[in-house]
């Protein structure tokens, strides 16, 4: 393990560490997701999901006076096939006591004081961390090379976006979160795990459904056993990674929020599929289906419920791809997705030594969104 300081300003450190120390977990997980104006709610799991990147995963934290006043993680893997493929660093996990954060609108002056020439270079300095992988002193991340650096945030978010923006991040696509529900939902007996013998095909059949995608990876599509497949005779048919979660709600904003938040707690039935103290609910990631057969997606989804006890489950698809296309028109995917008002999530990258002719085609392939990364 290394925790290295960076940088440092008067009583201000930048620290960069391949783990998460107590005061680092202590600060994200009491930290609050989500904008003002959208859903807000906090992760449940965040120590096992960090334990799940292994040593792929580095904290860049701010220090004052050797106390953690925030933190963010950054992800790394290969993402993408073909001329989409590229050594990537995914941003999550971002938590900064209020006091430090970058206003929604950063100027040159701000309460009428002129910031100094030491302040604007502290503050670039920490900007350049998340535009300049090297320094993150990852495996195999050199200065000079290919990189994309990506994070995916909310389109009411001002503050990350006002963040990413000026650490050179670009927006290339948006994508929307796609619920499915069932009130009792039944077994069905074409569907079982994934033996470990059959994870080859099947990482070839993702490839190959996910080849025209960016930042498409299968790191953990089959983490602790949990790749389900719907069979016919020998054949799969239909497959998802079902990760259980669990956020803790504060507020769902609209008209369906307050439904969801005061009217489906005390209705029979309804109450099964939302809880707003503790939202149980399946994290589907990794789907795939033989084409023309995205009709037994809903069997697959439903029995996944059933053998793990849940009635809800959440997946997040880029709103122009074809998969989330088949899903609205083809799969009935229950009651929740119906009321669920969700604003569209957006795509941030930060493009690493890359031409122009590179990073267009980004904008015109649709956007693998790992739900292992919202679990």
């Amino acid at each position: 393990m290394f925790d290295r300081v960076a940088f440092k300003y008067h009583d201000l450190e930048i620290r960069v560490s391949d783990y998460a120390s107590p005061g680092m977990l202590d600060i994200l997980n009491n930290a609050v997701q989500g904008a003002e104006g959208g859903m807000r709610f906090s992760l449940t799991n965040i120590p096992s999901r960090i334990a799940a990147y292994k040593e792929k995963i580095r904290f860049v934290s701010l220090y004052r006076k050797n106390r953690v006043t925030g933190t963010i993680g950054s992800c790394y893997r290969i993402t993408g096939q073909g001329s989409l493929r590229y050594p990537s660093t995914y941003l999550r996990y971002l938590a900064v006591h209020s006091t430090y954060q970058i206003p929604s609108s950063w100027k040159g002056r701000r309460s009428g004081t002129v910031r100094t020439e030491k302040e604007d270079s502290f503050k670039q300095r920490i900007l350049d961390i998340f535009s300049k992988p090297h320094l993150l002193e990852l495996d195999n991340v050199h200065e000079g090379e290919k990189h994309i650096m990506y994070a995916f945030l909310e389109s009411m978010n001002e503050r990350s976006k006002n963040l990413v923006h000026q650490a050179g991040y670009e927006q290339i696509r948006s994508f929307l979160t796609v619920a499915f529900s069932r009130f009792s939902p039944k077994s069905d007996s074409r569907v079982r795990k994934l033996r470990k013998e059959e994870i080859p095909v099947m990482e070839e059949l993702l490839k190959e459904f996910y080849r025209d995608y960016s930042l498409f990876s299968i790191d953990h599509a089959f983490e602790d056993n949990s790749y389900y497949v719907l069979t016919e005779g020998d054949e799969i048919i239909a497959g998802v990674c079902a990760l259980p979660s669990a956020y803790k709600i504060y507020e769902v904003p609209g008209i369906w929020g307050w439904v969801m938040m005061k009217i489906l707690p005390v209705m029979p039935y309804y109450r099964r599929l939302f809880q707003p103290g503790m939202f149980r609910h399946m994290v589907f990631d990794a789907i795939w289906c033989k084409p023309g057969r995205e009709e037994v997606l809903a069997n697959l989804f439903e029995s996944i419920c059933a053998a793990e006890s849940y009635n809800t489950a959440l997946m997040w698809l880029d709103d122009r791809s074809s998969l989330f296309e088949k899903l609205k028109w083809d799969v009935k995917m229950g009651s929740l997705n119906r009321m669920l008002n969700a604003k569209p999530g957006l795509v941030y990258v930060r493009f690493v030594n890359m031409t122009d002719e590179e990073k267009e085609q980004f904008y015109d392939a649709p956007t693998y969104i790992s739900g292992f990364d919202f679990s």
